[in-house]
């Protein structure tokens, strides 16, 4: 099929690989000129494992290229795919629409032939019902131009396994006999073919499934990490509650790492846009717990300076303290909302000299916080620190052997924000170690 994908951010640009991949024309789309030299170049704007390849696989054979016209996305296209950002809005909890809207205010005008226009982005429920009525409203094919919603499930790191070998697909539709259903079932035949599980629904419970994935995600990091809390009042070790619990079949092990916490680009502006969504439709109560989840994640942040301090003898004043550590998660450059940039940044500003290493995320940090100190290694970062901050689990760092390190650092201390480290290899080889939630 001929498809086009609007938006070439992490989503739309992943999304437009991997569709070329399963055997379709693609056509990507966005405002930036820049971004869309870059795609056509083979080139992607940021790190994911295994993207770039296929990226540059596809547009050197012709199925994949792109463009910044909506006109010949129009006549290209016999599905659209939006998959543009919902960011939290500045200064209110809720998601700001207004590239969701654009993409419906510039595309349907030119679409003068039945066809489908695919949600993805992560939308407050009640968005799509919207979104078809505008679309029908400015689209000269009027009824023709139909609207499904197909929520991602991507997680940073996986994205190309996640969109080729999804565990579920999920098709949010306007009513029973939509034309929209057999359109995507074409689309992901082969996924299909390979019996991935499809849900198919309407629109608000299309809408809710990222929404309450994300909730429920955040949710459990958050309960161990306030179970870290109690570890650490009780004299218990998080680590080994944590391997307990995880072989309860309810429960599982997954997401269940005590740590410094959550961030990036979904979790953090999800749960707060869900929330004021829940307050617009007169069911705030029903998520009020998604608050403390909120809040026992930003405390872990707090937590980490106060160790930071402890290990200082109660002042950071002058203190050089190293971080490993920029992205959000590992396998990623993505630094939005990245609890190790916020720490760093907040040591700084107590007066702390603090020098940040990551493998991929440095150019991105370096933009974002330029007041902070920049290595080009990890041992380099340390190299003189009274204190070691583990703050982003990438395997390089775990794979570090404390005993060489130890001449390098001013005083052999790590706080291993991750639980990631092995804590009897680094106090073997005579360093202080502490980590969230352990005694």
């Amino acid at each position: 099929m001929q498809l086009t994908v609007i938006g070439t951010g992490y989503l739309g640009a992943t999304h437009a690989a991997c569709m070329a991949e399963l055997g379709h024309e693609v056509l990507g789309v966005d405002v930036d000129p820049d971004k869309i030299a870059a795609l056509q170049a083979g080139r992607v704007p940021f790190y994911e494992p295994g993207l770039e390849e296929l990226l540059a696989k596809h547009v050197a054979t012709g199925r994949l290229r792109f463009t910044t016209s909506y006109q010949e996305a129009a006549a290209f296209g016999e599905v659209h795919f939006s998959c543009v950002g919902t960011p939290q809005k500045k200064g209110e909890p809720g998601a700001d629409l207004r590239y969701v809207d654009a993409v419906i205010d510039s595309l349907a005008p030119h679409l003068t032939r039945p066809t489908v226009l695919v949600g993805k982005s992560t939308v407050p429920v009640g968005t799509a019902q919207r979104l078809a009525e505008r679309l029908a409203e400015l689209a000269p094919a009027g009824a023709g131009a139909e609207l499904a919603w197909n929520p991602e499930f991507l997680r940073e790191g996986f994205a190309v396994e996640d969109t080729l070998r999804p565990d579920r697909l999920v098709f949010g539709l306007a009513g029973s006999g939509s034309r929209a259903e057999a359109v995507l079932r074409q689309v992901y035949a082969p996924l299909l073919e390979a019996e991935v599980p499809l849900v198919v629904a309407d629109f608000p419970t299309a809408e809710l499934v990222k929404t309450a994935a994300n909730a429920f995600l955040a949710t459990k990091i958050s309960f161990i990490n306030a179970m870290a809390e109690v570890c650490e009042a009780a004299g218990a070790d998080v680590t080994l509650l944590s391997t307990s619990l995880s072989y309860d079949t309810r429960i599982g092990g997954r997401f269940l790492n005590a740590g410094v916490g959550f961030g990036g680009g979904c979790l953090p502006k999800d749960i707060r846009a869900f929330m004021a969504r829940a307050g617009e439709l007169g069911v705030d109560q029903a998520l009020t717990f998604l608050r403390e989840v909120d809040s026992i994640n930003m405390r872990r942040r707090d937590r980490m300076v106060e160790l930071a301090r402890e290990h200082c003898e109660g002042s950071l004043l002058g203190r050089r303290i190293a971080v490993w550590g920029a992205a959000f998660k590992p396998d990623s450059d993505d630094i939005r909302d990245s609890p190790a940039l916020n720490v760093a940044a907040r040591l700084q500003l107590l007066g702390a000299e603090v020098t940040v290493y990551d493998p991929k995320a440095m150019d991105n940090a370096r933009k974002m916080y330029p007041g902070l100190g920049y290595a080009a290694s990890a041992v380099e970062a340390a190299r003189g620190a009274e204190v070691v901050l583990h703050l982003t689990e990438w395997p390089e760092f775990r794979a570090i052997d404390p005993v060489e390190l130890r001449p390098d650092v001013a005083r052999p201390q790590i706080i291993d924000g991750r639980n990631a480290l092995d804590r009897e290899r680094w106090r073997a080889a005579g360093w202080t170690y502490r980590a969230l939630g352990r005694p």
